[in-house]
């Protein structure tokens, strides 16, 4: 997969650093995308900005180097999108760490490894490590931390290719989707409870199914939403026990590929029986409200007018928002979407704050109200924006009533 690294490129040539480094495993996204390489443990990205290292002014076109242990080193080798991969050894790093100690030792072998391409500055994440980024500052270079997040913006506009992989992800996620739904319309009701299989249809049944369909499809999670009532009233509440008929379940899936690290998101919100009145027209209002931010998407839009779009529908309505009351705890309580990647939660916003929307960026569409009398309501589609609107990741039904 080719990266386009100008961003990073220009940001590192007006930071005045020669590279950007990462000390961190695999799990960390930024980590990931530089390397194309996946490991437990912690290892040593440096990327060389173009015409910077190898000791001339003349490089053209940045490179990759990873340093890695000598477990990994082979996988690496195979695996990685580097230009090189080094082991420790070559920079004598067992002997410095039985010289120096454990970590001024890998500090010093670091700063070799950087030095060795040509690198005598370099930036780092925000997050990164406090300690290898003042070791490595002990050991003579400059270190710049990266407060505006270079490449979590670079990862935002997505490849056709890093699309596609999302693309497979929300497929194994619309068929997790589709067990909890079965789940939901298989059960019967016994004094208000779901019942299935002659017990309790509980949120952690439906969770566990859900993991055991995403694991058969090449995906895996953490946690899961599969909310009830008062609990669906909370956004990010999992939900617990027993599931109650006529109550919105809120049902939130975010699945990430066990090959290509990329997750998926959706949501849908499930009523087995009668919802009330107001129930059933929040459903009809949040569709309504989804609609209106997908209308709104499009290459060149800032993501605070698709979370207006949104705010409009509801105030509208009459009810409440954050937009309009930040101190409001029932109604619209949270933004309108987020970028999903190599991380679920990632760059760019829908909400309040400006940030231009770009074709290839991939975000998720949420509207949703709540409130503790009625529980809580959202629908959640995954989306590619384009030039010229979205194209939508998501083919799954938006169907609120499940009948008994």
């Amino acid at each position: 997969m080719d990266l386009d690294l100008s961003m990073l490129d220009t940001y590192l040539d007006e930071a005045g650093a020669d590279g950007y480094l990462v000390d961190a495993d695999g799990e960390d996204a930024t980590q990931r995308y530089l390397s194309g390489f996946d490991a437990p443990d912690p290892y040593v990205t440096l990327y060389v900005r173009e015409g910077a290292g190898e000791g001339s002014a003349d490089a053209s076109g940045g490179t990759t180097h990873l340093l890695v242990s000598a477990l990994e080193y082979g996988r690496a080798a195979k695996e990685a999108r580097a230009d090189t991969v080094e082991r420790g050894s070559a920079y004598d790093a067992q002997s410095l760490v039985d010289e120096y100690g454990p970590h001024e030792g890998s500090d010093r072998a670091v700063a070799a490894f950087c030095r060795a391409h040509g690198v005598e500055s370099v930036a780092m994440p925000e997050r990164a490590p406090l300690g290898p980024a003042d070791g490595l500052r002990e050991q003579g270079l400059d270190v710049t931390v990266d407060r505006d997040e270079t490449v979590e913006r670079v990862r935002a506009i997505k490849t056709e290719a890093e699309i596609d992989h999302i693309r497979e992800a929300q497929k194994a996620n619309e068929k997790a989707m589709a067990r909890a739904e079965e789940l939901l319309r298989e059960a019967t009701v016994e004094e208000g409870v779901l019942r299935h299989d002659g017990e309790a249809l509980t949120s952690e049944r439906v969770r566990t199914a859900i993991e055991i369909e995403l694991l058969h499809n090449g995906c895996a999670l953490d946690e899961t939403i599969v909310a009830c009532g008062a609990d669906a009233a909370d956004p990010h509440d999992r939900g617990s026990g027993p599931l109650h008929a006529d109550e919105p379940i809120i049902v939130d899936i975010f699945p990430r590929s066990k090959e290509t690290g990329y997750f998926a998101d959706m949501t849908r919100t499930f009523c087995v029986g009668e919802p009330t009145d107001r129930a059933h027209d929040w459903y009809d209002l949040t569709f309504e409200a989804q609609e209106a931010a997908l209308d709104a998407i499009e290459a060149g839009v800032s993501g605070s007018e698709v979370h207006g779009a949104v705010c409009d529908v509801y105030e509208a309505a009459g009810e409440p928002t954050l937009r309009d009351d930040d101190a409001t705890e029932t109604g619209f309580i949270h933004t309108t979407g987020h970028g999903v990647g190599l991380d679920i939660h990632e760059y760019p916003r829908l909400s309040t704050a400006e940030n231009e929307l770009e074709a290839g960026m991939v975000v998720t569409v949420e509207p949703g109200l709540y409130d503790p009398d009625v529980g809580g309501v959202r629908i959640e589609d995954l989306v590619v924006v384009r030039e010229d609107g979205v194209e939508n990741l998501t083919d799954y039904p938006t169907e609120f009533v499940i009948e008994v």
